[in-house]
This record gives structure tokens, C-alpha cells and sequence, in this order.
């Protein structure tokens, strides 16, 4: 009995201390309450106006990091920096995945890897003309920073010391302002009068027309394969000597090319097949330069499409980085055959032909490896120049093919009907294009920030997929505007908001207070089973 005494004595204590904890919560919930009685109207539209900025400027904020890099930045921080603090752990690895033979094929590949633009147009006779007319800059900076560098690696070597003209060529690949570089060039001429990269510059960025850039790149190939046939003959000499022919080598070859271009462009089309075919076979292993597009794009111009199936058919391989040009020629021409006489309500009513049914799983696997190009082709979005870089897959690339063949689906008659009732299939069969492919690896998903790298400032961005607005920027604008409402409110009707603030505040601590109290009873360390006779210490 006694130690049920001190047992039931420390219990009584402890309810006490409850008792009176509760007393001075209460007593600390009415002060607020009183404090909160004694504030004026214009404390409440300070208070809400405020609130609305600040929620306006965090709304503001985690928009334009969105539009700018795809993700919410409080969510970004939260999950940096937050959650290790609070115990969170990181993520497990991802489990292995399964490749396909295609995926094999194109994983060896970097998933942004840019890649030149095989039918990018001049910068004097063209680029420079847009931005006279327009005055837009059809190339970003980091474009022609590319360009910059392509220039270096292919025009230059370490024998260039030995070339005085060479030594002045390198230094003007180098600089950022054209006339710099175009005076370089009349620099190096008149130190050597047959060098070729000298030559190629004038015609690339002084030249106002495509006459006078073939002009130019005709002086440039006569140099050229001067030089070229004296690499020849001593590239066996040394390492240097190999590295010399290669340049020289680069250089004839992107001569020849600019010239077969500047053919295909003045109307010349069968003289510019002519080069190209040539230039394919005597450097048959610059396939990665893909001069083959060039040549399907002027085939097409031609109209001849058993010379396009022809080379389809011997560059179409998952062996090669396939590319928009390839996977939408070969839909084109399935199209073609079916295109003319296909009409949705007969299809949908008799079904499908199996040559309809090859036209439009060509037309799925063309849309899959790169889901922007059908709205340029319907027109559903506007074109611009073309970058000097591309993105396999990417709006880039997009822009690129449907500006050169766009065309060629036009004179097809029905193609664009057949795409346009057909394209938005493929999405149907890809439940969800960031995790799987159906005859490609995963769609990439870093084409969005090097498509805005490439592209001018100007033109929209296609994106896929779209991305949904993160949570937090729905919860700042509803903040921002339920905080903006509250502020109108109280500036046109104070003494009722006034009111109105003071019945919520007081009704939330009356409802806290309760709360509290149950919770705190709830907690009495006293037994269910124990019965204690409450007049046992007098306790009224």
C-alpha cells in the first residue's frame, strides 16, 4: 500500500504539472489573441501586400529557372542539400539494363554529341544576308564557336610552321571578329598565293553571292590539289608529313564539297551529283563527313528515287549513326508509292493495304528518332536558317532537314496528308519515351539546353517531351495570387477584413487549445486498470 501511495503521489504531481502547463498555454494563446485585436487595417494590407511581392518574386524566379533549365529550383535545393540533413538517403543505383542491338549501336555515342551540319549554308552569301535583311543573327555564338573549332582541326598542323601563309591561317581561324579574319586571309595570300585555306575563308565570309563564292573555292581548289599531290609524295617521311597529308587531304575534300553545294545551289543539279559521287568514291572513308545527304537531297531535286532508294539502301544500316535525312527519305519514299490514292475514311473502313502499312510503320520509326520534324513539315511551326551544328534527334536537326526537303514532300502529292494522319501514332506506341524505345535506344533527354545553345534566341524551341510545370510553381502562383486577392480585399473593405482576420485567429487558437489539451490529457500516465477513489487526498 505504500508504494501504491508514492506511485499514485508522483501521478497527481505530474497531472498538476499538466494542469498548469495547460494554464499558461491558454494564458499565452489569449496575449496573442489580444495582440492580434489591437493591429489596424493597414498593418493587415502591408502585411498582405508584402506576402504577394515576395510570393510574386519567388514565382518569377522559379519560372524562368524552369524555362531555363528544366528544373524547380527549391525542389533542385531540397533534394541537394535538405534531405541529407534530414536523414534522407540517396538513391540506390539503377538496376542494369537489357540493350538491343540498336541501343548497342548508338550507346557508343555521346547522347549530346553535336555534329557538323552537312548542308549548312555560307556565311557571306546567306547567313550575312538574312541578318542585313532582318536584322536577326541567324547564329548563336556558341554555333560559331564550333565552327571555330572545326576550323582549327581540319585546316591546321603542326607543319604549318614551316608555310609562313599557313603560320598567318592559324592565327586568323582564331578570330573572333570577321574582318579581322578576312583580312588575315588577304595576309596570307600575299605571302603565298596558292594557299588554299586562304581562299576558303574569302569564300566562306566575303563573298556576298554563291557566284562569287564558287569563284573563290575554284582558286581554292586548283591550290589545293597542287598541294595535295606534294603530301603525296612525301608523307612516308615522318609522323609531321602523315599529319600534313591528312590536313591537306581535309582540305581538298571540303573544297570539293563547297563546290558541288554552290552547283546544287545555282541549278546545276546533275554536275553536282556528279561531284559527289566522285568525291564519295576517291575518299571512300570520310563517310563520316556524310556526303551522302548532300547527294540524297540533289537526288531528290531530281526526282530520282531509284538512285535514292540505291543509296538508302547502302547507308541505312544500324552500323551508322542514322539520322533524320535517312529515317524520313525512306518514309517518303514508302509514301510515295501509297500516297496518292490514301484517304482515312477508306482506310479506316476496308483497312489497310500492306504498302500502306510499310508507309506508315516507316513513317513511326522516322517520328520516333526524331519526334520535331512533322510539325515543320505541316507547317504547324515556322522554320529559320539552318545552324552550322546540328543534334541528332533534336529541334536542330529538325530545322536543318525540313528546311532543305520540306520541298520534296510537297511535290509528292498526298505524302503530307499520309503524315499528317499517321505521325501522332508513334506516341501511342511508346508508353513513355524517357524509359524505353520501341527501334531506337531512349529518346535523349539533354536535347532541350544544346538545341537552345545552337538555335537563335528568336525561334521556339521544340521540345519533347513536354515538360509538366513542377509542383512548387503552382504553389507560388496560387500563393502569389490567394496573398494579392487578400491585399485587394483589404484595401477596398478594411474594417471587414479587420473582422474577419480576428474571428479566424481567435476561432484557430480556441480550436489549438482544445486540441492541445485532449492531446496532453490523453498522455496522463495513468493506468486504465487502476482505480483511485478521488477524494482519497481531499482533493476538491
Amino acid at each position: 500500500s505504500q508504494n501504491l501511495y508514492h506511485i499514485v503521489c508522483l501521478k497527481t504531481n505530474y497531472l498538476c504539472f499538466l494542469v498548469l502547463l495547460i494554464n499558461s498555454f491558454v494564458l499565452f494563446l489569449s496575449t496573442v489573441t489580444v495582440f492580434l485585436s489591437t493591429l489596424t487595417p493597414k498593418f493587415y494590407f502591408a502585411l498582405t501586400v508584402t506576402s504577394s511581392f515576395i510570393s510574386g518574386l519567388i514565382f518569377v524566379f522559379e519560372w524562368w529557372h524552369f524555362r531555363k533549365y528544366g528544373t524547380s529550383f527549391i525542389e533542385q535545393v531540397s533534394v541537394s542539400h535538405l534531405r541529407p540533413l534530414i536523414g534522407g538517403v540517396e538513391n540506390s543505383p539503377p538496376a542494369p539494363v537489357a540493350f538491343s542491338a540498336n541501343m548497342l549501336t548508338f550507346f557508343s555515342f555521346s547522347e549530346c554529341k553535336v555534329w557538323r551540319n552537312p548542308l549548312n549554308l555560307f556565311r557571306g552569301a546567306e547567313y550575312s544576308r538574312y541578318m542585313w535583311v532582318t536584322g536577326k543573327e541567324p547564329l548563336t555564338y556558341y554555333d560559331m564557336n564550333l565552327s571555330a573549332q572545326d576550323h582549327q582541326n581540319f585546316f591546321t598542323c603542326d607543319m604549318d610552321a614551316l608555310r609562313p601563309s599557313d603560320t598567318v591561317m592559324q592565327k586568323a581561324w582564331r578570330e573572333r571578329n570577321p574582318q579581322a579574319r578576312i583580312k588575315a586571309a588577304y595576309q596570307a595570300l600575299e605571302l603565298n598565293n596558292d594557299c588554299a585555306t586562304a581562299y576558303v575563308l574569302l569564300a566562306e565570309e566575303e563573298a556576298t553571292t554563291i557566284v562569287d563564292a564558287e569563284k573563290y573555292f575554284k582558286q581554292a581548289l586548283k591550290a589545293g590539289e597542287t598541294i595535295y599531290r606534294k603530301s603525296q609524295n612525301c608523307h612516308s617521311q615522318s609522323p609531321q608529313h602523315e599529319a600534313q597529308l591528312r590536313r591537306d587531304t581535309n582540305v581538298l575534300v571540303y573544297v570539293k564539297r563547297r563546290l558541288a553545294m554552290c552547283a546544287r545551289k545555282l541549278g546545276r543539279i546533275r554536275e553536282a551529283v556528279k561531284m559527289m559521287r566522285d568525291l564519295m568514291k576517291e575518299f571512300p572513308l570520310l563517310s563520316m563527313l556524310n556526303i551522302h545527304e548532300n547527294l540524297l537531297e540533289a537526288l531528290l531535286e531530281l526526282q530520282a528515287y531509284a538512285d535514292v532508294q540505291a543509296v538508302l539502301a547502302k547507308y541505312d544500316d544500324i552500323s551508322l549513326p542514322k539520322s533524320a535525312a535517312i529515317c524520313y527519305t525512306a518514309a517518303l519514299l514508302k509514301a510515295r508509292a501509297v500516297s496518292e490514292r490514301f484517304s482515312p475514311e477508306t482506310a479506316s473502313k476496308r483497312g489497310l493495304s500492306t504498302a500502306e502499312i510499310n508507309a506508315v510503320e516507316a513513317i513511326h520509326r522516322a517520328v520516333e528518332f526524331n519526334p520535331h520534324v512533322p510539325k515543320y513539315l505541316l507547317e504547324m511551326k515556322s522554320l529559320v536558317l539552318p545552324p552550322e551544328h546540328i543534334l541528332k534527334r533534336g529541334d536542330s536537326e529538325a530545322v536543318a532537314y525540313a528546311f532543305f526537303h520540306l520541298q520534296h514532300w510537297k511535290r509528292i502529292e498526298g505524302a503530307l496528308n499520309l503524315l499528317h494522319c499517321t505521325w501522332e501514332g508513334t506516341f501511342r506506341m511508346i508508353p513513355y519515351p524517357l524509359e524505353k524505345g520501341h527501334l531506337f535506344y531512349p529518346y535523349p533527354s539533354c536535347t532541350e539546353t544544346a538545341d537552345r545553345e545552337l538555335l537563335p534566341t528568336f525561334h521556339e524551341v521544340s521540345v519533347y517531351p513536354q515538360k509538366e510545370l513542377p509542383f512548387f510553381i503552382h504553389f507560388t502562383a496560387g500563393l502569389c495570387s490567394f496573398s494579392a486577392m487578400l491585399a485587394l480585399l483589404t484595401h477596398q473593405f478594411p474594417e471587414l477584413m479587420v473582422i474577419f482576420a480576428k474571428a479566424v485567429s481567435i476561432v484557430s487558437l480556441c480550436h489549438l487549445t482544445s486540441m492541445k489539451r485532449e492531446e496532453w490529457l490523453r498522455q496522463l500516465p495513468l493506468p486504465s486498470s487502476q482505480t483511485i477513489p478521488y477524494n482519497t487526498f481531499g482533493l476538491s
